[in-house]
């Protein structure tokens, strides 16, 4: 199984929106027609050190130089199907690689998955293919998790001759996007681990805290080197979403986004596919040297999920227009930008791996919106809680709630107490001392409907996104005036 089928057999809590049509600019219409025949063939690319990459090489059946596309470099043995989905650029001028890193499927070796090694033999993987007689020295990268993290990270070792990438639902930081959540071990990955790089479930238990053993595997931690040509596909229901728009926030002068109502993996097969024309159109763009070829009308092309529209092209994220609206969390449980007078209410924590029961969470309720909320960007919560205990975690839930009571998971964001100043270092916690907290939750493009409420969930558990390994005891939440509250990103339709 892979890491993208054991993320989507536990994603839960969230409602797809029907299919729509493709985004309304021809960089997504872009099409040309097949001319070359396809031929494979297995070969054994050397690395530096003399050890190889197994990948299977598909090759127009024609002579001349073409330019060259790895199409996954990946630790899942998927050669063959990855290379079926890659013959459809091979017959429009393209070679196309698929490669296991080094310790997984034909590749020899011992897997480390985003390693500085793993990372090193990309960039060989790159350089050699560029180096051959059949190719005319420009390569590109793309790829699906784990293929799209091996894009991002070996585009910012900087190979001379890698040009272009499209990482698709790929990371800025390994730590923070996956295995500690806001310093929070990530129980959700704990099967990835043990099917795919099992020593991972020792080692990266060994490094609780941010140090160079996770700068090595981070984007974020060398952006300024992230100057390729980037179009990122990220889904506003995957859980690298907040990478993404990360990334491109960091780079925006060279980083195009393209965000879809999907869920983990590619978006093909899922509602609102943009189909292979953006990706034969960037290739043809900085691969093939079409100038015809467009480019995204706009930086940020994103779909607007929910109760939305469909699909939005804006310049930058948050769109130009977005303001900020803070609410105010009430003892009575409101959700209103009137808090109300100060209070203090409490809840349970306990270290049970199941949900978390009534006792041990706070429900907050915005009054049913009289128009149409839409979200577009980040909610924040401003916590100002005391623990009973010397740590603790706060996460934080936003729902969609109906009329009729139904609830829709629209984001969540999580911080473990002791991380409050960053993931570096622990600080300890004074049982009983208030402290203030923020926590960031993943961006959404999300249209909450007329009727419908917003609700503000706040516990210690978020099972399985995160570990149950808060230390028993109680959370007291300071309520009111002065007290938590959240701040939504908001954008409407310029009059």
């Amino acid at each position: 199984m892979t890491y993208g089928h054991i993320l989507a057999a536990l994603l839960t809590g969230f409602t797809l929106p029907i299919p729509a049509a493709a985004p309304a600019d021809p960089f997504f219409s872009y099409d040309r027609p097949a001319s070359y025949e396809v031929r494979t063939e297995r070969v054994q690319v050397p690395l530096r050190d003399g050890g190889h990459l197994a990948c299977d090489l598909h090759r127009p059946a024609a002579g001349g130089r073409f330019p060259v596309i790895v199409y996954d470099y990946t630790a899942y043995d998927q050669l063959e199907t990855l290379g079926r989905a890659a013959a459809w650029f091979v017959a429009r001028g393209y070679n196309a690689a698929v490669c296991n890193a080094r310790g997984s499927g034909d590749s020899p070796g011992h897997l480390d998955p985003f390693s500085a090694q793993e990372q090193r033999d990309n960039y060989d993987l790159i350089e050699w293919l560029a180096a051959q007689p059949w190719s005319t020295g420009r390569v590109g990268q793309t790829g699906v998790s784990y293929g799209g993290h091996s894009s991002l990270l070996v585009a910012v070792n900087k190979p001379p001759h890698l040009a272009a990438i499209i990482p698709v639902d790929g990371i800025s930081d390994w730590y923070e996007n996956t295995i500690y959540r806001g310093g929070i071990y990530s129980a959700r990955i704990r099967d990835w681990q043990r099917a795919t790089a099992p020593d991972t479930l020792t080692t990266y238990a060994q490094h609780p805290l941010y140090d160079d053993f996770w700068r090595e595997r981070s984007v974020k931690a060398r952006w300024k080197d992230l100057d390729v040509p980037v179009l990122e596909i990220a889904g506003w229901y995957d859980r690298y979403r907040q990478a993404m728009v990360d990334n491109f926030r960091a780079r925006p002068g060279n980083v195009w986004l393209v965000a879809g109502p999907w869920q983990h993996g590619w978006p093909a097969g899922q509602p609102a596919d943009i189909g292979n024309g953006p990706y034969l159109a960037w290739w043809d763009r900085w691969l093939a040297g079409r100038r015809d070829a467009p480019l995204p009308a706009a930086k940020v092309t994103s779909y607007e999920s929910g109760a939305g529209s469909g699909w939005k092209s804006w310049s930058t994220w948050p769109p130009p227009g977005a303001r900020r609206e803070r609410l105010g969390l009430g003892g009575d449980g409101t959700l209103t930008p009137r808090p109300g007078a100060p209070a203090v209410r409490r809840f349970a924590v306990n270290t049970d791996e199941a949900p978390a029961t009534p006792d041990e969470r706070l429900t907050f309720q915005t009054r049913p919106y009289g128009s149409d909320l839409v979200l577009t960007g980040e909610i924040t919560a401003e916590v100002r809680a005391a623990f009973t205990a010397t740590d603790g975690n706060i996460a934080v839930v936003a729902e969609d709630v109906s009329p009729d009571g139904t609830a829709t998971r629209i984001t969540q964001g999580w911080l473990k107490a002791g991380h409050r100043f960053g993931h570096t270092r622990a600080v300890p916690v004074r049982p009983g001392k208030t402290y203030d907290l923020t926590i960031r939750t993943w961006p959404t493009h999300y249209r909450l409907a007329s009727g419908h409420s917003l609700r503000i969930t706040v516990s210690s558990d978020d099972y399985p996104e995160i570990d149950s390994d808060a230390p028993a005891g109680h959370v007291d939440l300071r309520l009111g005036r002065g007290g938590t509250g959240i701040t939504l990103t908001t954008w409407a339709e310029p009059r």
